[in-house]
């Protein structure tokens, strides 16, 4: 069977419980369809490199999917439908990536930095009146 990536990108608004529930109802899709998906990944909330509809963030998933071309094609209209995935990207492969995909070993790079520094996700580096701390 042919082989996928497959990244989406979720609202900067929606729970991380409900991407969840939208990455496993997707993953039924595939499932229906006759595939299935070997690997999922959650990349976390990141910063868009522009505004898409409104956000400035969003939650970025990974599928690796290994699946016939009708099963990712019903994937697609499903997410097409679907108001709370901003973006989505399906590319087919040779052969699908073992280990940790580039996405997850820059969030995990990211988090050692952090880690490291002693910088927290809420830290703005600004005080309460707006002036740099």
């Amino acid at each position: 069977m042919p082989l996928y990536e497959h990244v989406f990108i979720a609202r900067q608004d929606a729970a991380e419980a409900q991407v969840d529930q939208i990455t496993e109802h997707l993953k039924e899709i595939v499932t229906a369809g006759g595939g299935n998906v070997t690997k999922q990944e959650y990349w976390g909330l990141r910063s868009l490199s522009f505004k898409i509809n409104k956000n400035r963030k969003g939650h970025y998933v990974l599928l690796n999917i290994d699946a016939p071309w009708p099963a990712v094609a019903e994937l697609e209209r499903q997410i097409k439908l679907n108001e709370d995935i901003i973006r989505h990207l399906t590319i087919r492969v040779e052969e699908l990536e073992e280990g940790p995909s580039s996405g997850m070993l820059a969030k995990q790079a990211r988090e050692r930095r952090d880690a490291k520094w002693g910088r927290r996700e809420d830290e703005t580096g600004y005080d309460q009146e707006g002036a740099a701390s």
